[in-house]
């Protein structure tokens, strides 16, 4: 069994335990104000973004969960005070919970016109020439050679992963097992002693001493790497990273058949919540440079398109 949670994961395993009630009182039939229900879908998907459970939101906050509950169905006028608090444990500013930051000053919004309905394809490659422009983005030489999965727990980034080295004749990682290292503790134990703001700088360590260690290597990543920007610009440029892509049914049985009896129970909201992690990750997941979609295909056959893909990426077909 995996011992590693991805957050996101289990926030929807969760997600049945303590919230049905507070989403009860937060549709109680009241007039919604337009500005409200956008202010609550932007808290509800930063929480999805980041792989966390209302209950931990609403703890991390210090506000009840039937309050966040309200502010999230668009019935809850949130203080400024609450909001800022709900912002820092969404590890968020408060101008990016309520606003657009791309409106805080002309040159912002200057930018802004030039970008507005681009293709994801012309957003990638202005994104490059600015990091080559500021100096942020220098051109990796063995790039090609570090294969890097990433993806939501039980997508069969470990299993995969060690298939796809074994063949590759390539050192296995698991970033999660790194990071453990680095702290001397579990993953959950950083979660819990030292909070998340630890954990991602822990994550942002264990990949950047992957990085100078291993010049050619398969990484298996966490699920929540892409929930901070700088780690995983960092990821994207040292590797050539690959996308295991399964449903949100295949996600919870394969993390059932590892031992983790929590999907069984996994209510309809849990698998909700399931799909809105994948739906909030998804627009980064797809930013990197290959996709394997495994749903529907036994471990033989994923393996053989995962290998095609990194096959070819590496220059060896």
């Amino acid at each position: 069994m995996n011992e590693h949670v991805d957050a996101g994961l289990a926030a929807a395993l969760e997600s049945g335990n303590g919230s049905n009630g507070a989403q009860g009182h937060a549709v109680a039939g009241e007039a919604k104000n337009p500005l409200l229900v956008a202010l609550g879908d932007r808290v509800r998907n930063l929480r999805a973004q980041r792989g966390l459970t209302r209950k931990a939101v609403a703890i991390s906050a210090d506000v009840s969960e039937r309050h966040l509950a309200n502010l999230e169905y668009g019935i809850g006028n949130a203080s400024i005070l609450v909001l800022q608090q709900v912002a820092g444990a969404l590890h968020c500013s408060l101008a990016e919970l309520v606003g657009d930051v791309t409106t805080s000053s002309p040159e912002w919004l200057l930018i802004r016109e030039l970008l507005e309905h681009r293709s994801e394809a012309d957003l990638r490659r202005v994104r490059v020439a600015l990091g080559e422009l500021l100096g942020t983005a220098s051109v990796d030489p063995a790039r090609h050679r570090r294969i890097a999965l990433v993806g939501l727990r039980g997508a069969g980034k470990s299993t995969l992963g060690q298939m796809l080295a074994e063949d590759l004749e390539l050192p296995f990682i698991e970033l999660s097992r790194e990071i453990e290292k680095l702290a001397g503790c579990s993953v959950r134990e950083i979660h819990d002693l030292y909070g998340t703001n630890a954990y991602r700088r822990y994550e942002r360590r264990a990949l950047e001493e992957a990085v100078q260690i291993y010049s050619e290597v398969v990484i298996a990543t966490p699920g929540g790497i892409v929930s901070d920007p700088a780690t995983f610009n960092e990821l994207l440029a040292h590797c050539t990273t690959v996308w295991l892509q399964a449903a949100p049914e295949e996600h919870m049985g394969r993390v059932a058949a590892q031992g983790d009896t929590r999907p069984m129970a996994a209510s309809k909201e849990a698998m909700e919540d399931l799909r809105r992690i994948l739906n909030g990750r998804a627009a980064f997941y797809s930013k990197a440079d290959l996709s394997v979609d495994t749903s529907g295909k036994t471990l033989s056959q994923s393996f053989q398109a995962l290998r095609s893909v990194a096959r070819q990426s590496m220059g060896l077909v």
